[in-house]
């Protein structure tokens, strides 16, 4: 009767410790920016260009999944990473019935031909996590629309190109992927509520409730809400340099100049006063007729551990097709507190 007391202590206080050991490291996959995805037009492929270009194009959107290799255990965690990371990482893209996608040419290709393969090795701190973004189509040949299911593997010895593996492979969970028919020509991809997984579409509000919404969007990290609200034409063509080199373009470097703002806008690279995030914000005061507005707005930015700037934004905006939205700021700095 002792004995068989002891064996159950003994089970009781080994068994978390084979379970943590089992799997300290975790690897999962998430969208990086989800959107509604088309397939590529006809004769297009895998572009292995992430930049963008024309949605719903030969090359199609790019389709951004962000890679995250996190450190469980109690010791540091070690793996190679390729500079050419298709040496590194691999995408299963599946039917629903079980049919694999075949993988991109640009994949073939870079995986069979000869050539040193550079890397660096990676060390992740116990309780870290590393994370990188790579481009679906840069694997796959999401040319047909329909629904799949995506998962990735890690190779933390490299994939070889005259073998499957080497090293012990890291599985990842799986995502859903939808790809609507092509997009016609220049048609921006609409957006995702990332909490609902609907179409985002804009309201009818007042302006000051357009800016509780922007703002409160950027206080969570909600780009796409954020950008909802803001007519990116006229904030970015205020600036007359841009302004000359928009009337320049041809519509499609239109195209790409509205994408670089929002890409450079998401980075903080350029105009860092609209993008900056609020700790706190107050509508002050709200004016506008039918057609044009203006919301001034206190907004209080932490710059250290001691201290809180204010600023004084003053929004305007613009009703378009019935909705409100930014189109210039003007901001004047109150000091700190």
């Amino acid at each position: 009767m002792v004995k068989g007391s002891l064996f159950l202590i003994v089970i009781l206080a080994v068994s978390p410790a084979l379970i943590c050991a089992e799997d300290p490291v975790n690897f999962s996959i998430r969208y990086f920016d989800k959107r509604i995805y088309h397939a590529a037009l006809p004769g297009g492929g895998a572009s292995g260009d992430a930049s963008g270009g024309t949605y719903g194009g030969a090359y199609g959107e790019p389709i951004l999944v962000q890679a995250t290799i996190t450190n469980n255990g109690p010791a540091p965690y070690r793996f190679k990473l390729a500079n050419d990371r298709a040496f590194s990482i691999d995408f299963d893209i599946r039917t629903l019935s079980n049919r694999a996608v075949e993988a991109a040419d640009s994949l073939v290709r870079r995986r069979t031909a000869s050539g040193t393969v550079f890397f660096r090795e990676i060390s992740v701190e116990s309780g870290e996590s590393f994370s990188f973004v790579e481009d679906l189509r840069d694997y796959a040949d999401l040319k047909d629309p329909g629904a799949f299911v995506v998962s990735a593997r890690v190779y933390p010895e490299l994939v070889q190109a005259d073998s499957d593996e080497t090293g012990r492979v890291l599985e990842s969970n799986r995502l859903s992927l939808s790809l609507r028919p092509p997009a016609l020509p220049g048609s921006p991809p609409p957006a995702l509520n990332t909490d609902t997984g609907e179409i985002l579409s804009r309201e009818r509000l007042a302006p000051d409730e357009v800016l509780e919404y922007l703002l409160g969007a950027r206080q969570k990290g909600q780009w796409e809400k954020f950008f909802l609200y803001l007519d990116l034409e006229e904030i970015l063509t205020r600036d007359p340099v841009r302004r000359r080199q928009w009337n320049a373009e041809s519509e499609e470097g239109r195209r790409r100049m509205l994408e670089r703002y929002r890409e450079e806008l998401r980075q903080s690279v350029i105009d860092g006063d609209i993008s900056a995030i609020p700790v706190e914000f107050e509508v002050e005061r709200t004016n506008y007729n039918a057609l044009e507005g203006t919301v001034t707005v206190l907004e209080k930015f932490r710059t250290g551990t001691n201290y809180t700037e204010r600023k004084r934004y003053t929004y305007y905006l613009k009703r378009k097709d019935g909705y409100w939205a930014v189109v210039d700021y003007t901001v004047s700095n109150l000091g700190t507190e």
